[in-house]
């Protein structure tokens, strides 16, 4: 894999009035949360971004923890872990731009194997996904061969391989419910894993992976949220220490986390995951107190405006997944979009 190196000082491109006016009623929209300061350093890469992707043919991808200027300045389709696999496997446009970290970039290769896929910094990593290897997995095969293997899209292209479906922390619990069977193997996520059970009453092996941000988040965070912010709504990722969930108002992925904000609009809320899903939706609800324990994920944070422009000028950094592997790992994705669908 090519190391990505941070943008050259010939890609710093200047906030012109032209700039200012194209850019204006984005400018106000993300006012909340992004200074007149930052948006004049965002600003001209949002235009040549824009400007870049329609001559290319190229869509952008964005996970909802990319940053706002990302997220609503140059995004064409924005959502989780599944709705990003979902709208990878439906795309038309010629190179696809994943503002995500690797694993879903694979994904996205995986299931447009004749389509360009670039990723703005091939560093762009998990903790999940390098918690476990394939070669885990086949051991844990070998130990229970009847056992079916439901394993988190948070996770390399190898290890997909391995797995007899994929599941995201959206459909995880739905997903586990509909292999008919009373034992399964679900991997990386410990945590993950321990709600699945607790929702189904199945019993689940798991494995001792964690996300690093959502792993740093205690019950005692979410005591002194309460204190601070008298009635505040806490909701919680599945990834977060069962201690978490056990102290939240509601678990659910950040698709579900997103639902209850747009359709119940609580006065005040904290979002227990990475810290730009709550300035996302702040940007949507201005109106709603967000409050922020934030923790930010470090491989996410590597994308960039600069770098998704110079990703598209040069046509880096690209995605290849061996065909031997993506034809097995596209089984279980597939599988895992079959059930969503």
């Amino acid at each position: 894999m090519v190391r990505s190196a941070e943008p050259h000082a010939a890609y710093t491109l200047a906030y012109t009035p032209e700039v200012a006016a194209e850019t204006e009623s984005l400018r106000r929209r993300l006012s909340p949360t992004i200074t007149a300061a930052e948006w004049e350093l965002y600003a001209p890469y949002v235009v040549a971004i824009n400007r870049l992707k329609r001559e290319k043919h190229a869509v952008i991808l964005a996970h909802n923890y990319q940053t706002p200027e990302i997220f609503f300045g140059v995004a064409d389709i924005v959502g989780d872990s599944l709705a990003l696999a979902r709208e990878a496997a439906r795309s038309t446009a010629s190179t696809i731009v994943v503002c995500g970290v690797h694993f879903m970039a694979e994904t996205a290769k995986i299931l447009n194997p004749d389509r360009t896929v670039l990723i703005p910094d091939a560093d762009a990593g998990c903790s999940l996904a390098s918690s476990i290897t394939g070669a885990d997995v086949r051991l844990l095969r070998e130990r229970y061969p009847d056992l079916p293997i439901m394993t988190y899209v948070n996770t390399s292209a190898e290890v997909k391989a391995e797995s007899d479906i994929c599941c995201t922390s959206g459909n995880a619990v739905s997903i586990a419910r509909s292999l008919g069977v009373p034992r399964l193997i679900c991997l990386p996520d410990r945590y993950l894993a321990s709600y699945v059970a607790s929702q189904t009453g199945l019993d689940i092996i798991s494995w001792l992976g964690t996300c690093e941000v959502h792993d740093r988040f205690t019950a005692i965070d979410i005591a002194s949220i309460r204190q601070a912010y008298p009635g505040v709504t806490v909701l919680a990722h599945p990834e977060c220490p069962e201690e978490v969930i056990a102290a939240a108002d509601f678990t659910g992925s950040t698709a579900r986390m997103e639902e209850y904000v747009d359709e119940r609009r609580p006065d005040r809320v904290a979002l227990i995951t990475e810290c730009s899903m709550s300035d996302n939706l702040a940007t949507r609800h201005p109106d709603i107190d967000f409050v922020r324990p934030c923790n930010l994920c470090p491989h996410m944070k590597r994308i960039t405006l600069p770098k998704i422009l110079r990703s598209l000028q040069e046509g880096r950094d690209r995605v290849e997944v061996p065909e031997e592997i993506a034809l097995r790992a596209r089984h279980a994705i597939e599988r895992m979009l079959a059930y969503a669908n």
